[in-house]
């Protein structure tokens, strides 16, 4: 038996967070030492001397968050085990920073390195539900792990890049985001409607990229 159920084992340690398979990855909490924010009810499996508790975002940061829709519902975990997370199945990606941002849609965002910094960031434009959208900027040095309904793509920021807001993932943080003038409401279309939603165009300069999941919110 041991032998058939040989390839789902644990792979080995020594890195501080390890993919287990494309939909749950582990964090050592023991390498690197710095404690891990998660999203709350993600991990499924922890070994070893972990602690947990709740992350509170603050008076102001609940505000922007209620407000916004980008709030995360955080917990912190501290100790020297391992921690497995992994949420409804969904595709795991880790991305490492050294010293560069990265924005991400806070629905996609699992866990992430106490020791990166991150704050909502705000788009505006005419045509947008409300007038703005808003998503999560991660900056420094550490890993932030983000979740996918299915395999994404990602491709070089163009001056004709364009994608759909509600399947963006995530972008180099120094891209310039405008909303397109293409601006469709996919909700409740009508005859000869194009049903999409409101399309984001990228701008910046060679390097800079978007991550697309094959999934509308």
């Amino acid at each position: 038996m041991q032998a058939a159920l040989a390839k789902y084992r644990e792979a080995p340690t020594g890195q501080r967070w390890t993919p287990q398979n494309p939909r749950l990855v582990r964090v050592d909490l023991g390498i690197g030492g710095q404690p891990v924010l998660a999203k709350q009810g993600t991990m499924v499996l922890y070994q070893g001397k972990v602690d947990f508790s709740y992350k509170g975002a603050g008076f102001r940061g609940r505000i922007v968050g209620n407000a916004t829709g980008q709030e995360i519902q955080l917990m912190c975990c501290t100790g020297q085990g391992q921690v497995f997370f992994a949420e409804n199945a969904a595709e795991v990606h880790p991305i490492e920073l050294q010293g560069d941002a990265i924005c991400v849609s806070a629905e996609n965002v699992l866990a992430f390195d106490d020791s990166l910094q991150h704050e909502v960031r705000r788009i505006e434009g005419h045509g947008i539900p409300g007038g703005t959208l808003f998503t999560v900027q991660f900056q420094g040095t550490g890993t932030v792990i983000i979740k996918t309904q299915g395999t994404p793509v990602v491709l070089p920021v163009t001056p004709t890049t364009f994608a759909d807001s509600n399947a963006i993932v995530a972008w180099s943080a120094v891209a310039q985001v405008v909303v397109s003038s293409q601006v469709r409401l996919r909700r409740n279309a009508f005859p000869g409607h194009t049903g999409e939603a409101v399309n984001l165009q990228f701008r910046g300069v060679p390097g800079n990229f978007i991550v697309v999941q094959p999934y509308e919110v």
